[in-house]
């Protein structure tokens, strides 16, 4: 069966469905059709942290960020806040005084990007705490507390070995699941198709997008398709021809039940700053590494972190901490890792000693994952590439929640003729083009 559409967007992820709705609801855009043997945000959205954040290292990604902020807050405003969108803020923690110092000098230099103003504790002006449950009136910019006694009197569950923590303020969470339900509702009131098949083929001719053919045989005539695949976004432009400089990192996440209260309900993410020695017994390090899990032995990596999960109600906390270095094609389902919730319980341990009542009888758990599609400087592909018509939402990498609606606005300004922001240009597929920016690329990506 042959048809048109005005937009194919291929993917019903996050990415995908954040364009559909920019398209249909902001800008008005007819007969766009999404396609994908998935059910929505089902493959890699809904596995997500569903954390966000405007404290990025470089100028680009903090525009388009806070964009993305911008856009999250007005539909939580528009849905009656659907999603639950908060604030509680990322708090970055350290044991280490020279990190801590490295960190607060990054701190400084986001702030100059637009991030916020940073404030100092004890100082002139006083800490506030993030509202549990909201965004309005919350404070932006960055709060640097000084000292254990400080961080402490704030933190109270934080170790006592702390010299320093930063909370990020314009930072938080929010239900990816319900705000995409939201979105397709309301694209599906403009006109909004959602076609169950996988995309097989783009036909090119004379340099532009003619139409795509379905593994069910059927073709949609299109002058205008939009790569939203996620971890399958490289096959996706593949078959119009173009090349992405794309690879995947496994990235899994474990839930507990925090039957204990070790952390209050309130608590914002918390990330231990510092590399660290898991104190496994004599016995154990043998077992290890009879088991060639010799990356568990020595030292192990910055960024442990976690969250709480769910309502007031719940018991449940997100923890996470990437140490395999796995990069791979994606495939499912994904490799196991039977330690993972033990290691990631250490991990935590050393940043907040109640864990430690979990380490003999681990809680409830469980885990799940899935992969981080990424560029190498870590910024994803947002605009036109290869043939005309031909437009890339890729390489959203761990941040796809947070940054889809700036990437969806971004990317639907270019399809619509829309003028573009200032940052427009640096997501660009021909940025790799330009020697300078090659050069540049070698430094922090602001990644966790």
């Amino acid at each position: 069966m042959s048809r048109t559409a005005n937009v194919v967007v291929v993917g019903a992820g996050i990415a995908g469905v954040s364009t559909a709705y920019e398209l249909t609801v902001k800008h008005g855009v007819g007969n766009v059709v999404i396609v994908d043997p998935r059910p929505p945000m089902s493959l890699t959205s809904d596995k997500s942290t569903e954390c966000y954040r405007n404290w990025w290292p470089n100028l680009p990604m903090v525009g388009l960020m806070s964009r993305s902020i911008d856009l999250l807050e007005t539909m939580a405003a528009e849905s009656g806040n659907s999603f639950a969108l908060n604030r509680r803020g990322y708090l970055f923690v350290s044991g280490d005084e020279e990190t801590f110092h490295r960190m607060v000098e990054d701190a400084h230099h986001t702030s100059t990007l637009g991030a916020g103003p940073v404030r100092f504790h004890p100082g002139p002006i006083s800490y506030r705490s993030s509202p549990p449950e909201g965004f309005i009136g919350a404070p932006e910019g960055a709060d640097i507390l000084v000292g254990a006694a400080e961080v402490l009197d704030h933190f109270p569950y934080v170790t006592p070995q702390v010299v320093g923590a930063i909370h990020v303020r314009r930072a938080g969470w929010f239900s990816a699941q319900q705000l995409g339900a939201w979105m397709l509702d309301q694209s599906k009131d403009r006109g909004l198709e959602f076609v169950v098949d996988e995309v097989s083929g783009i036909d090119v001719s004379a340099g532009a997008i003619r139409s795509v053919s379905l593994a069910s045989g059927d073709e949609i005539a299109t002058e205008v398709v939009i790569d939203a695949a996620g971890p399958m976004a490289g096959r996706v432009a593949a078959l119009a021809g173009v090349d992405l400089p794309l690879f995947s990192e496994l990235h899994i996440k474990v839930a507990y039940r925090d039957h204990l209260g070790v952390v209050p309900r309130d608590a914002p993410m918390v990330i231990w700053s510092d590399t660290q020695h898991l104190d496994w017994t004599a016995e154990e390090r043998e077992a290890l590494a009879e088991q060639g899990r010799d990356e568990l032995l020595g030292e192990m990596p910055i960024f442990c972190h976690f969250r709480p999960e769910g309502g007031e109600g719940s018991p449940y906390l997100l923890g996470l901490w990437e140490y395999h270095g796995l990069v791979q094609e994606p495939s499912w389902p994904l490799p196991e890792d039977l330690l993972y919730p033990e290691v990631v319980v250490r991990g935590l341990t050393t940043m907040v000693p109640g864990f430690d009542v979990y380490r003999e009888r681990l809680p409830q758990s469980v885990v799940d994952g899935g992969y981080y599609t990424k560029t190498t400087e870590n910024r994803p592909l947002v605009g036109p590439a290869g043939p005309s018509g031909f437009n890339l939402m890729a390489g959203l990498s761990g941040f796809g929640v947070m940054v889809a609606a700036g990437a969806a606005d971004l990317v639907a300004k270019h399809v619509t003729g829309t003028e573009l922001p200032p940052y427009s240009d640096a997501f660009l597929l021909e940025r790799y083009d330009d020697a300078d920016y090659l050069a540049s690329i070698a430094g922090p990506t602001g990644q966790l």
